[in-house]
């Protein structure tokens, strides 16, 4: 059964950092794309960043770009969230995505994504 499962989310003040982890289990996604989304109270879910099956490929939202650094370690079977910076409008529920089909590019569509973790709670206050 695959899973992904977050974590590194918690409380941080503005202007602070935090690095989310991303651990797959079930089955190998080094050639596949993956993805962090997130989701605040009363918002629809929003495309934070993605990266390519190579690692070479990143994707971001122009809300975090300069802040946020995507990564991977295929050998561990792990995507990062590298957040700095952070301000209060960071605060969501954050979530790891991968896409079954390998070879793929970094994706910012929510729909191209098949499995999805459970989420980490980040809060960012002021």
């Amino acid at each position: 059964q695959v899973q992904l499962v977050e974590s590194g989310g918690g409380l941080v003040q503005a202007g602070g950092s935090l690095r989310l982890s991303c651990a797959a289990s079930g089955r190998t996604f080094r050639y596949n794309a993956m993805g962090w989304f997130r989701q605040a109270p009363g918002k629809e879910r929003e495309f934070v960043a993605a990266i390519s099956w190579t690692g070479r490929t990143t994707d971001y939202a122009d809300s975090v770009k300069g802040r946020f650094t995507i990564s991977r370690d295929n050998a561990k079977n792990t995507v990062y969230l590298q957040m700095n910076s952070l301000k209060p409008e960071d605060t969501a529920v954050y979530y790891c995505a991968a896409d079954k089909s390998p070879g793929t590019q970094a994706r910012s569509s929510s729909t191209l994504y098949d499995y999805w973790g459970q989420g980490t709670q980040v809060t960012v206050s002021s």
